[in-house]
This record gives C-alpha cells, sequence and structure tokens, in this order.
C-alpha cells in the first residue's frame, strides 16, 4: 500500500534534515552537510512491512516554488495523502512563507481534497525556552485560522530533542491501515500482563507507533526520549559490528525490557514490580508475538487464532 507525502516549505525551513534523522539514521549535528534540495528529491520508504511512504520532498526555492504551482501543479498534488507543511520560526519573510502555504493548500482543495494537512513550526531550539509556548500557541492559532475552512494539525519541533519523533509518530501513526485494532491489542496486553505501559517501535525508524499506559507520568515527551536514544543505541550497535536484538534495565522502581517483537516492530514493556523475574515478561512478551505478527499482516492468515496466551 503506497502513501503519497509532500513534504514543503521555504528553502532552508529544515526539510531534508528532518526527513534524513527519521528515515536515514542521520543525528542532528551531521545535518549540516546536507546542501539545498534541487526541485523534487523522491524516496519510498518502507514503514511497517506493508506501508510504502512515497516522499516528496520539494525544494522551496522560490523558482520551484513557482513552478510546483503552475506546470508541475497536477503531477505535484494529485493523490496526495498528507502535506506536511514545514515553517521556520525565525524566519523574515512570513508573509511569503503564507502566500506559498495558502498556495499549497488551494492546490490541494482543486486535486486532493481528503488530504490531511500538518504544518511543524521548526527550529523551535532558536527560541528562548520561558518564550517557545506562547510563540507555539500564536502561530498555531494563525495557521489554523489560515487553513479554514480545512483542518490542520500543528507541531512544535526541533532536530535537537524529541519533538520530531513526536511530530512524525503522530503523523505517520495516522497513515497506517489498522491503527485502532494495533492500540486495542496494545492496551489488552498491557492489561493481561499487568505493565505499567507497553510502547510498539517502528523497527527502522523507531518512531512510537502504538503505546498503552496505566499511570499518568509526568514527563509527556518520554516516549520519544526513550525512542531516540534507543535508536541512537541500535545505531551504536551497527557501527561495532553488533545486532541490537534486546535489552534490560532495572532499577529499584521498575523494569523495563525492550525486545524484537514482530518482523516491523520492537516492543518494550515497563513492569513497575522490580521483584518479578525477567523470564516472565520474556515469556509473555514471546507469546504475544505470533498475534500481533498476524495482526500486521492480515493477508498471511485467517486471523482466527484467538487462543493466544499470556502469563
Amino acid at each position: 500500500m503506497k502513501k503519497k507525502v509532500l513534504l514543503m516549505g521555504k528553502s532552508g525551513s529544515g526539510k531534508t534534515s528532518m526527513r534524513s534523522i527519521i528515515f536515514a539514521n542521520y543525528i542532528a549535528r551531521d545535518t549540516t552537510r546536507l546542501g539545498a534540495t534541487i526541485d523534487v528529491e523522491h524516496s519510498h520508504v518502507r514503514f511497517l512491512g506493508n506501508l510504502v511512504l512515497n516522499l516528496w520532498d520539494c525544494g522551496g526555492q522560490e523558482g520551484f516554488m513557482k513552478q510546483y504551482f503552475a506546470q508541475q501543479r497536477d503531477n505535484i498534488f494529485r493523490n496526495v495523502e498528507v502535506l506536511i507543511y514545514v515553517f521556520d520560526v525565525e524566519s523574515q519573510e512570513i508573509e511569503r512563507d503564507i502566500h506559498y502555504y495558502q498556495s499549497c493548500l488551494e492546490a490541494l482543495l482543486q486535486n486532493s481534497p481528503e488530504a490531511k494537512i500538518f504544518c511543524l513550526v521548526h527550529k523551535m531550539d532558536l527560541v528562548p525556552e520561558e518564550h517557545r509556548e506562547n510563540v507555539f500557541t500564536e502561530r498555531m492559532e494563525d495557521l489554523i485560522k489560515l487553513s479554514k475552512p480545512g483542518n490542520v494539525t500543528c507541531f512544535r519541533t526541533s532536530i535537537w530533542d524529541e519533538t520530531l519523533y513526536k511530530a512524525w509518530s503522530s503523523i505517520v501513526t495516522m497513515l497506517i491501515p489498522n491503527v485502532a485494532a494495533l492500540e486495542n491489542s496494545v492496551t489488552h496486553f498491557a492489561n493481561v500482563i499487568e505493565a505499567d505501559e507497553v510502547l510498539l517501535f517502528e523497527k527502522a525508524t523507531f518512531l512510537v507507533i502504538s503505546h498503552c499506559q496505566s499511570k499518568k507520568n509526568r514527563d509527556s515527551h518520554r516516549f520519544e526520549k526513550v525512542s531516540n536514544i534507543i535508536k541512537q543505541f541500535k545505531l551504536s550497535c551497527s557501527k561495532l559490528g553488533a545486532k541490537f536484538q534486546s535489552m534490560e534495565v532495572r532499577n529499584s522502581a521498575f523494569a523495563a525490557f525492550i525486545d524484537t517483537f514482530t518482523s516491523n516492530t520492537y516492543v518494550m514493556v515497563v513492569m513497575s514490580d522490580p521483584t518479578l523475574p525477567s523470564e516472565a515478561t520474556l515469556v509473555n512478551i514471546r507469546n504475544a508475538r505470533k498475534y500481533f505478527e498476524e495482526l500486521e499482516n492480515p493477508s498471511n492468515s485467517a486471523m482466527n487464532h484467538h487462543g493466544h496466551k499470556y502469563h
């Protein structure tokens, strides 16, 4: 199943850097080597096995932008599932940015009226921390007004922290066809094994695709922090020639297990009873694998195996 995703925004707004971090295993400081995108760069990213993101990274120089709305209009804006429009929070040309954004909305309305629209207010690390909330809220309110009658979802992002993971996790999750069934199954699994939380990560990007937590936690960004840390750890392993399969973290308050799950995911299980033997949780993860594998690839199975057992 192929889904067309447009990544647009002014030249230098950070589109290619974020794409490289999420999909090409760059770390933030390496993105300074990336040059400007010329015209449209196409990439096909396999996500969760059977979902292919057909990513169109559209160069943001003025000459290219004008072409997108004139000669290339139908080609670019046809069959779009998602538009991700990136605004540089420090931009000195806000009027021009908005003009191009609204031109995109018009072109989508004509060619792909069902497309979902996301705006990323990017490079938020350049705004002093105490002003970030206000700056973002103001921008978001403006963008919601400008996007009417359509709906837009806004995220604040920076390549230097977990906000980038949060935004892309939310966007990609919306493209997963059976995401509701996945959420229900993760919740069921967490309840049966009495876990504090269960997270599913997509294997290549380590984006969080589903999660369930039984206790509220003070840090609303921690899924993405974990995602970021584990992805870097996995990359360090591969540089050393080691294969990352699983890990366990324990202290006096909890035990956390990260393990290979289905062919396209990793799972993280957090238990707040650190006296429980590791083997009990690992057996439960092992027993759940088959069921989740079938959920991910219903075509490979008649989906009639409901006899999955957790201890």
